[in-house]
């Protein structure tokens, strides 16, 4: 259960919330700035990974038993690789 007395759905937006805005950031950094935008789509994932982690597996809204749980897992990871693969070519 969330931690805080916050209740299942207002704890996990949050975290939602976080995964998006980490995301758009870094695509806002790849499009504002010089740095290019593999590298800032590449370290927003990699910044995002925790918030997935903790949603997923740290403190999950759903039982560990739950298949939906592994695919998120397995989409996830397999975007986070897409981009790692993506800015070191």
């Amino acid at each position: 259960m969330p931690p805080g007395g916050e209740t299942v759905v207002e704890y996990y937006d949050k975290i939602l919330l976080a995964i998006a805005a980490v995301l758009a950031a870094g695509w806002l950094v790849g499009a504002l700035t010089a740095v290019p935008m593999r590298d800032a789509r590449t370290v927003s994932f990699l910044a995002a990974t925790p918030l997935v982690w903790h949603a997923l597996f740290k403190n999950p809204p759903l039982p560990a038993s739950e298949p939906h749980r592994a695919a998120v897992a397995i989409v996830w990871h397999a975007l986070l690789v897409w981009a790692l693969l993506i800015a070191l070519y």
